[in-house]
């Protein structure tokens, strides 16, 4: 990981589990869509052990193959975003999550709605960073109409207005961990995709996601993950070769990264 980051000019984050805690109801989704992975015809989609990014992972696909459903430890736990355990469950089947997501969607109908900040100062940071002159944008692997709802009620009053960009899965033709979601907040914004954007995000997607749109790519450890989970999630390798350039556990370790950043000459 880059001991030095560019200088920020915008800087886009990731809503779910980065700036709102939406946790409970994508969970009670996930329980509904795994028992139908078989009706959906997806069981047999799944990827093999061999080729699992590591043996947790491998365990998640086969318990999920036995059980139609996660492991009631993961469950309870929270900390594995959606698009995160569809990339374990099918891999590189592009159509399979494409079925998978379209199915989620349906059935986080059920349950949206509620959503607080991640962190209870989070609004606070935002108005800072466009204090500083940065543009902001905020992604989102859900569909529009689930967005539109959560950021006009997030903190009672909404944070609609501290975005210059807002782009939901629907919005595009590939979500994450592809680039798109991150190159049209750009285009929107009107800014370059390079290292002086700076991408939050809670998940593996969103780092291979910043990554390869070649912008910072900045990891939000909200949910605590150890060093050493962390370089087994981001190995560096030839097969997998995505890491961040910085990992933080609260925005104000993003706030004080960007205060260094903008006072160094670079």
């Amino acid at each position: 990981m880059s001991p030095a980051l560019a200088r920020p000019q915008v800087l886009l984050f990731d809503w779910h589990a980065t700036l709102a805690d939406t946790l409970d109801a994508m969970y009670y989704a996930l329980d509904e869509v795994l028992p139908r992975l078989g009706p959906l015809g997806l069981l047999d989609r799944l990827v093999s052990p061999q080729d699992s990014k590591t043996v947790e992972d491998a365990r998640l696909v086969s318990y999920v193959r036995k059980h139609g459903r996660l492991h009631p430890k993961i469950s309870a736990q929270r900390r594995i975003s959606r698009t995160d355990i569809f990339e374990l469950l099918f891999g590189g089947d592009e159509e399979a999550k494409k079925i998978a997501h379209a199915e989620f969607d349906a059935l986080y109908e059920r349950h949206f709605g509620p959503v607080k900040p991640m962190e209870a100062d989070a609004r606070e940071r935002l108005l800072e960073l466009r204090a500083l002159g940065l543009k902001l944008g905020v992604l989102s692997n859900r569909a529009r109409r689930f967005m539109a709802h959560e950021i006009y009620v997030i903190d009672g009053s909404g944070w609609h207005e501290l975005f210059d960009a807002i782009v939901c899965g629907d919005d595009v033709e590939k979500r994450k961990p592809f680039p798109d979601l991150i190159l049209k907040a750009l285009a929107d914004i009107g800014a370059p995709a390079d290292a002086h954007c700076w991408y939050v995000g809670d998940s593996t997607a969103d780092i291979i996601a910043g990554k390869n749109a070649n912008v910072s790519a900045i990891f939000y450890n909200g949910v605590g993950w150890d060093a050493a989970w962390i370089d087994k999630i981001f190995p560096g390798t030839e097969r997998y070769p995505q890491r961040p350039d910085a990992v933080i556990r609260r925005l104000p370790e993003l706030m004080k990264l960007v205060g260094e950043s903008l006072a160094a000459r670079h």
